[in-house]
């Protein structure tokens, strides 16, 4: 199982996706949902992974052919480097925190409602959920309204 997460230079989470597998096709559904919430990117910095930068190279292509605007879109550069990824390492490792001591998930299932719930707290914290621009309401406020 894997968790696909995008943050911006801001540190904010962009985009999240739970996968069964890493492959392109999971890359692929993940950035096209990016990518249409958030629109395209100048840059994007990921791993050594050669299956995102395939998922990459594939969505900005079909992106930029259907642009029916009239200036030609740049492609996405993408920066392949352990080293420049470490932001999302770091805001990757409060999910990890919480994951590590449930001992792995018994069911994809539980495993995405649990991650969703895992990154919605952790947006709220960054101040980046609908209600946490109003600090008046605590935290399982915030949650509670969500839920419901």
């Amino acid at each position: 199982m894997y968790l696909y997460r995008a943050i911006d230079s801001n540190g904010d989470t962009v985009e999240f996706w739970f996968s069964e597998r890493r492959n392109l096709t999971a890359a692929r559904q993940f950035l096209r949902k990016a990518l249409k919430r958030h629109g395209r990117p100048e840059r994007i910095v990921i791993d050594g992974s050669q299956t995102n930068r395939e998922a990459i190279l594939s969505c900005d292509t079909e992106n930029r052919l259907e642009d029916r605007s009239r200036h030609k879109l740049k492609p996405i550069r993408i920066r392949q480097s352990a080293y420049l990824n470490n932001r999302i390492e770091q805001d990757h490792r409060a999910v990890k925190r919480r994951v590590r001591q449930m001992l792995r998930f018994k069911s994809v299932n539980s495993a995405r409602a649990i991650l969703s719930g895992i990154e919605m707290v952790h947006m709220m914290r960054k101040g980046q959920a609908k209600y946490a621009w109003n600090r008046q309401p605590s935290l399982a406020e915030q949650f509670e309204r969500l839920a419901a």
